[in-house]
């Protein structure tokens, strides 16, 4: 019942911090990572890893948007960053979006992704990849129905759980930058 009752408070889009979001962050990372395939890693990060993070985000000016309820609590947070370091590679990021337990199943995951899309487009960039776990229904459906085209699976390319990994790669493209340049 208490649950019920966290899940009706109303909920606001936020810039992340690490001063005000890190161990949240932290929390919510490592649950996905002993719990579920949606990271390929075996070991619970630390919080001088997720500070590292946010400085990287912070030093090339990618976004870490969450969503707090309202005790202030993060209930899910979403992000982008480089996809393949390239120079010809500035127009595409790579995002990631991570909904807590509790509040999962509430639209909060449609909710980021739109605001990343939206977000991309304010910055000029052309093309947003999802690197989702090919079995991973949810995360596929939800891309789908916000424009996401699967454009391919890499078979086994990870090994968790006993299991081997198939990584679908969705992409979205965007009517932005309106004068890209090379260089």
């Amino acid at each position: 019942m208490e649950n019920k009752s966290l899940q009706e408070q109303p909920s606001r889009l936020v810039h992340c911090t690490f001063a005000k979001h890190g161990e949240e962050i932290l929390d919510i990372f490592n649950d996905a990572i002993l719990t579920s395939t949606a990271l390929y890693e075996y070991t619970p990060r630390q919080l001088p890893q997720i500070e590292q993070w946010f400085g990287t985000k912070d030093k090339y000016h990618f976004p870490v948007l969450g969503i707090e309820g309202g005790r202030g609590e993060l209930r899910a947070f979403g992000t982008y960053g480089h996809f393949r370091q390239f120079p010809a590679n500035k127009y595409t990021v790579e995002h990631s979006i991570y909904v807590a337990r509790p509040y999962r199943t509430q639209g909060l995951g449609s909710w980021l992704l739109n605001s990343l899309i939206a977000r991309a487009q304010q910055e000029q960039l052309h093309a947003l990849i999802g690197a989702i776990d090919a079995k991973n229904l949810a995360s596929c459906r939800l891309h789908e129905r916000h424009g996401f085209i699967r454009v391919g699976t890499l078979p086994e390319v990870g090994f968790k759980f006993g299991k081997w990994l198939d990584l679908a790669l969705y992409q979205r493209l965007l009517d932005t930058p309106l004068s890209p340049e090379d260089g």
